[in-house]
């Protein structure tokens, strides 16, 4: 599929949130090692990004209720004649496993919040050049701190995180999977379908086409309109096949 161009839409609020928790956790990852202000501030204000989503909802209390929901489905498959009994057996194990990780955690990103240095640099990030040397002094001397005396401090953050990750990763995966793809056809860049009560849009759409899917909607209906990259001189085919799944 190296032709083609993943993208992926929500359709509920929930999933807004599970979506973005995911991205910035990834984010958080691709800089390692933290060994100049770059990378630190990359670190740092995805860190800052990821505690203000966190705050904005119950993401614990509706990861618990979706691990669940998760559980009984699998239980439904388990009568289905010729189903991997085994492989469902394993699933459903692993969601309990994530479900007793999360509800006995500590408050999510409690940690984070705590931390001196994540608080100091936070505060300076909606200044303009805030965090350079002069207004953040204890950044800079932690930027000449042992490399390894920075990445076990880095690790313990991540960890922190770990229940949290683990859960969102099942979660999405088993979301993600629920669902084929199917060739679909829109007609003069526009398309729109019954959403089935899904939870997200995933999209495969051609690279060589260059174009992108506005899509707006719900859980019961969605719409999709397609827009050329070059909005001056790019078209959009009169027919256009796509693949989509609605998990």
């Amino acid at each position: 599929m190296n032709n083609y161009v993943l993208f992926e839409h929500p359709l509920n609020e929930k999933m807004r949130t599970w979506l973005r928790i995911e991205f910035l956790i990834q984010q958080l990852s691709s800089p390692l090692p933290v060994d100049s202000y770059a990378t630190a501030l990359h670190f740092f204000r995805n860190t800052g990004d990821l505690l203000d989503v966190l705050e904005r909802g119950e993401v614990r209390t509706e990861l618990l209720k979706e691990l669940d929901r998760q559980q009984r489905k699998l239980q439904a498959w388990v009568e289905v004649p010729g189903v991997d009994r085994a492989r469902i057996d394993a699933l459903r194990q692993q969601l309990k496993q994530c479900g007793s990780t999360l509800m006995s955690a500590p408050r999510i990103g409690q940690f984070l919040r705590e931390d001196r240095l994540i608080g100091l640099v936070r505060q300076r990030l909606s200044i303009p050049g805030g965090c350079c040397g002069f207004d953040l002094p204890t950044l800079h001397i932690w930027l000449h701190m042992p490399q390894a005396q920075r990445d076990v401090q880095v690790q313990s953050w991540l960890a922190s995180l770990e229940p949290l990750t683990q859960s969102l990763t099942l979660v999405l995966d088993l979301i993600r999977n629920s669902a084929p793809f199917r060739k679909q056809t829109s007609l003069n860049g526009f398309y729109q379908d019954n959403g089935d009560d899904a939870d997200l849009l995933r999209l495969h759409l051609s690279l060589t086409e260059q174009l992108y899917p506005q899509i707006s909607g719900h859980k019961s209906r969605f719409a999709i309109r397609f827009m050329p990259l070059d909005s001056e001189n790019g078209t959009v085919p009169e027919r256009l096949d796509f693949e989509l799944a609605c998990c």
